[in-house]
Order: structure tokens, then sequence, then C-alpha cells
């Protein structure tokens, strides 16, 4: 079978009368259906003057016409999806960041990005479902010539996603039609996917994971992937009884609200088994894991993603292999490695920076010479996590390096401490973070949501921690929330989250 190296390539395996993309009530849209979309997605784009390497700002809900327009539009253009939820401001900061050649809006739906777009003079596109699951027309722009028209070839860039920086600009970072299916092909492969499976996709589609591991690696494996339109907890169950999916990816806070629903569901779960269950984008608490894949009576791989390796980089693999709590698995696409400062490889069982290689992985940040210098030594991107592989090749993380608290001369995983809170009866989720300190730099506080129904105090948490942590460890300061902060694509939000809560050591 010969390398895939482009959307176009790889959307050209599935069987032409497969379902490719899925939404509740409404007729599936085929692969034949979907290679006739991006085709006619390309001439129409072509025909105002939009071509390969013209970058298409993508803002539209979570559901099927997001999936086929990411998939359409990379075929002959560079995609750009933003969150619908930018406010004004945000959208003028992405759409002249990006120099937007073109923006897509779905007809008749209210935007700030619509306007924002007028009055920088980017045109706009109206997006015209159709009556089957994806199928759309574009409809606005005016008659032109593109620079480079046709499909898009290996080297072209598929998509362009900005880093999610805490303080710092955001950062541009362009991925590559083999950049992205090789991360697809990837994930495809670790999942095993295949013509018969459907992912029911939860996950925001302006996010690489949802764009990559639910709809790109779905295709990858000629199967099909289901666009809801987002996640809802109340919905979730319901979804799953009606379209019979075959697995499921989404972020630890999804899969923690859904475990807390698991059980008075227990029928539909019995009747709409999972072959298995993903979880990236974030540590999931081993407790979790173990309760999820008793209650789903599935196997569940934690796996290891980031936007510059086009997601994922590590996964605990499918039985008969092993599922380990609390680690995000064996290398599943690049070359994995642990690095110290000075950029020398590490051997197995040494902590250092994880660092990545491979066909999936970015070959840089746009125009930010400064941050690539920093991001890639000797050829190898530096991930900016901290980890080490244990003796069976698994990689286990044990922080951001950004994140890691720094309490006095000592180091504290945050990690290390989420996972100790977390064994706790009383606790849903815990999320350590740094408080800022006049003497020792930083001291460590967490942010606790406690099960329904249970109580504890905080100096019972801070005895349980005692029990396994080093006194500087422990938690100096624990508070009680119903919800965790978090950030637009569901994950909870550690850097500065003292700050947000009002909290001074």
């Amino acid at each position: 079978m010969p390398a895939i190296s482009t959307v176009a390539e790889l959307l050209a395996t599935g069987a032409a009368d497969r379902p490719a993309i899925r939404a509740p009530e409404r007729p599936p849209l085929s692969y034949a259906g979907l290679r006739e979309l991006a085709a006619g997605t390309i001439a129409s784009l072509n025909a105002i003057g939009i071509g390969r390497g013209d970058r298409v700002a993508i803002v539209l809900p979570n559901g099927p016409e997001m999936a086929a327009s990411f998939v359409a539009i990379a075929g002959g253009a560079t995609t750009a999806p933003l969150n619908p939820a930018y406010k004004d401001e945000e959208f003028e900061f992405y759409l002249l960041d990006l120099k937007a050649r073109a923006l897509v809006v779905q007809q008749g739906a209210e935007t700030p990005a619509r306007g924002v777009a007028q009055r920088l003079g980017v045109p706009v596109l109206e997006l015209v479902p159709g009556t089957a699951a994806g199928a759309f027309t574009l409809v606005g722009g005016t008659p032109g010539a593109a620079t480079s028209p046709g499909a898009a070839g290996p080297d072209d860039v598929a998509l362009v996603l900005h880093t999610s920086g805490t303080t710092a600009r955001p950062k541009i970072v362009p991925l590559s039609h083999t950049n992205v299916t090789a991360s697809a092909g990837n994930i495809a492969r670790t999942l095993a996917l295949g013509p018969n499976d459907a992912c029911l996709n939860v996950m925001p589609l302006f996010h690489i994971h949802g764009l990559i591991a639910a709809t790109l690696a779905s295709l990858a494996g000629g199967g099909a992937v289901i666009c809801t339109p987002g996640f809802n907890a109340l919905r979730f169950f319901a979804l799953l009884d009606a379209e019979k999916p075959s697995w499921y990816t989404a972020v630890p806070t999804m899969h923690q609200t859904i475990l807390a629903r698991a059980e008075r569901n227990a029928e539909i779960i019995a009747r709409a088994p999972l072959r298995f269950i993903r979880s990236s984008s974030a540590s999931l608490p081993a407790q979790a894991m173990k309760d999820l894949s008793a209650a789903f009576n599935a196997p569940v791989l934690e796996s290891y993603g980031m936007t510059e390796a086009s997601h994922q980089m590590c996964s605990n693999p499918l039985p008969p292999g092993a599922q380990k709590p609390g680690i995000v698995g064996l290398p599943a696409g690049p070359e994995v490695a642990i690095m110290d400062d000075d950029g020398t490889l590490l051997p197995q069982g040494a902590i250092g920076e994880v660092v990545i290689r491979g066909p999936n992985v970015t070959k840089g940040y746009e125009a930010n010479p400064e941050a690539n210098a920093k991001a890639f030594t000797k050829g190898w991107f530096r991930t900016g996590d901290q980890g080490m592989f244990d003796a069976d090749g698994y990689l286990m993380l044990t922080g951001r390096l950004k994140e890691l608290i720094k309490r006095g001369g000592e180091q504290v995983s945050p990690l290390e401490v989420d996972g100790v809170l977390s064994d706790h009866p009383a606790v849903a989720q815990a999320l350590t973070f740094g408080i800022p300190h006049p003497m020792l730099g930083e001291e460590v506080g967490a942010a606790i949501v406690l099960r329904e129904g249970m109580a504890v105090t905080e100096r019972e948490l801070r005895d349980h921690a005692a029990k396994h942590l080093a006194d500087f460890k422990v938690p100096r300061k624990v508070v009680f929330l119903d919800e965790i902060p978090k950030g637009a694509t569901g994950k909870l939000m550690r850097i500065g989250l003292a700050e947000k809560l009002g909290i001074k050591a």
C-alpha cells in the first residue's frame, strides 16, 4: 500500500459506499460523497482566488459541517479553525495574525467574526448545509484566479493552530499534510481502527484532539466519525444508545463527568458496548481510569498528545498490551526520548525533558526564530514536559516544566500530588497549583471537587497527602470548589489558578 501523505490520499482509501461522516437524525455522508465534496470545495475556492497555502479561517458550531469543511478545505487550501466563543477583539487578533484570505461561517448564524472580517476586508463565505451529515456548499467571494490551484501536496500546510500561551503571545503552529496524515495513521494503527469503527466525537473541532484523533484518524481507518454538537453530559448516554459507536475520545474532565452518570445509565452501557475508550490532552487520574474501565467494561487507553506533534506522541496499547493507570504509554508515532538541559539523551529511568522527532512533528513555529531556537535541539522538538521511561518502555510524565512548583530549593510535580489527592474516596477531582510566596517562591495549593454526597475536611485531606508525600509536597492550602475552572478545550487551568481564585500564601 503506498504511503499516504495528503488528506486527499487518506480519503481515497475509504470504501465508496461506507459512511464517513455521521450525525444524529441525519443521513450519513459516504466516502464517495466526501471525496466529491472535497473536490467541489477545492474548485469553488480556486474560482474565488483561493488555493494552496491560502488561509481560510473556519468559525462553525461543532457538528458534521465543521468536520467536513476541515477535511474538504484542507484538500486545496490551509484551514484555520477558530473557537466560536471568541469575542470581537480575539477574532480580530487571530484573523490578522493568520493573514486570513477568507472566513467561513454558517449561513444565518450570528457570530462577531462576521463583522470583524467585514471590517478587516476579509471575504466572508457562507456555508449552507446539505441534507447528508456534513454536506455543504459555500456561497460568497468574488471571482478570481488562485496563485496555486489544485489539490494540495505533502509539504503544503493543511492546518494552522495557535498554541494556547498562558501569558506570552500565542505562536502559530503550521502542520503540513505529511504531519496530519502521519498522525492520523499512527492513531488508527494504535487503536486498530477499521471500517466497522465509529467514533462518537464530543471534542471541540477547533482543537487538535477532535480534528486529528476523532475525525482524521477515523477516516484513516476507513470508519466513521459521529459528529455531535459538542460535549453535553445530559445527552451523552442518549447519543451512545442511539448511535452505537465503537469508541469515543475525550479529555479527563469529560470522562469524569460521564463517570458520575454511568451507574444510572448501566442499561444503555450494556446495550451499546464500546470496544475501548481513549483519553488525551491532560492527565487522567489513575482512579478515574480504573472506575471508567469498570463502568464500561472496556479498556481505557490514556494517550499523550500536543499540537506541535499533530496530536499523538504516546499511547497505552489495546489488550493484550497493558494499560497502566497514570502513565501515558508507549511511543505511538514519533520517536520519543528523554533529554537533559545540555541536549544529551538520557538512559531509561532517568528524569528529563521529553523530546520527539518524526513525520508528524511540525518543522517549526511560523516567523518565530527565537521560539524555534528554544524548541529544537539536534533535530529533536522539546515538548516542555518532564518525564521518564519505566522498565517496560512506558512514558511517565512528572509534570510540565513551567508548571512544576518551585518551593524553596525543592521542585514539586503537581501531577504527583493530584494523583495522591485523587485516591481519597471523597475526591472527584483534584488540581494542584502553585501559590506565589514571598520567601519560598511558591507554595503548594490544591483545588478539590468532592464526590456527590461525600465530605472531607482540609485537615483530613492534608493528613491523607502526608501519608504518601514528603512534607514539602503536601498542599498548604486546600480550596473546595463546585467546579475547577477550565479552558476552551476542557483542560483544567493550572497556571494562574491562585490569582484567578484570589488565593495568597
